[in-house]
């Protein structure tokens, strides 16, 4: 249930305000919600409208301001404690966040010029249901660099698909994606451009093999073009699943893609998109 999700939000947030200076990666803070790390930070983006990385930083200055007015450290004592390596990187952060130096905010400023966190905003409503999902074998190209510009990676996996005459054995196209691009660099994110085929089907050489387990899955029902499918993936991490008793299990999403886009508009190409559950 919803309330599931936001004590684990709750939790975290918690854990931050009480160790501004400790381990706060992306790991750690999946440990305290309880949650794989492949899908933490995709729920805590779209219930909160901010990033982890977001939310470190603004709980870290909340507590240094309070710091700076209500006690006498000296404002490396307060950098230290705030978890900031060094004053000069805690004065530049600060400074571009409260628009003045530490030191004046000690003298001159207040609570409440702290900058306040902006709503998360509405969801566009999909249709999602959970279903039971065998097993996938994939034929797989891996691409690296902004999830938009994967399209060159499945124009070359359709050539060497026609080249090897893999065509016969294709069930649809699939997109594997590793990375959250909220938190990734986009030269940085990972996904495989993949071809679905019985498991009984060799994979050319240039080509490699990827499974994708079975089990039961969440399945969101996406119809639009692919650069908009990011709103899909807010409304099922940030709405869906928020208002279910169920778990996401620690692997990764993956995308059918349902029609060709090179013989149907934009706005009508169909995707659904697989978030496995724990049973």
């Amino acid at each position: 249930m919803a309330h599931s999700y936001e004590k684990r939000i709750l939790r975290v947030l918690e854990y931050i305000h009480e160790n501004p200076a400790g381990d706060l990666s992306l790991d750690t803070l999946a440990d305290v919600a309880a949650m794989s790390r492949f899908h933490w930070h995709r729920v805590f983006h779209a219930m909160t409208g901010e990033t982890c990385a977001q939310a470190v930083r603004r709980v870290r200055l909340y507590r240094a301001a309070n710091w700076l007015i209500y006690k006498d450290w000296s404002v490396a004592e307060v950098a230290r404690r705030a978890g900031y390596p060094n004053v000069q990187s805690f004065t530049r952060i600060f400074t571009d966040a409260f628009s003045v130096s530490p030191g004046t905010f000690r003298t001159k400023g207040s609570l409440s010029d702290f900058p306040t966190r902006k709503p998360k905003g509405t969801y566009k409503m999909f249709e999602v249901e959970i279903k039971r999902t065998p097993a996938r074998h994939i034929a797989a190209l891996l691409h690296k660099g902004p999830y938009t510009e994967v399209g060159p990676c499945f124009d070359k996996l359709a050539n060497i698909a026609t080249k090897t005459k893999l065509w016969p054995n294709v069930e649809c196209m699939v997109g594997i994606h590793y990375d959250d691009p909220n938190v990734i660099d986009e030269a940085n994110l990972r996904c495989h451009a993949g071809l679905s085929v019985p498991g009984n089907v060799p994979v050319p050489n240039e080509l490699e093999r990827v499974q994708l387990q079975g089990g039961d899955y969440a399945i969101l029902h996406y119809k639009g073009p692919y650069e908009g499918v990011k709103i899909a993936y807010d409304f099922l991490f940030g709405k869906w699943l928020a208002e279910t008793d169920r778990i996401p299990l620690d692997a990764p999403c993956y995308e059918l893609y349902l029609n060709n886009p090179e013989d149907t508009p934009p706005e009508q190409l169909l995707t659904d998109i697989y978030l496995p559950m724990a049973a």
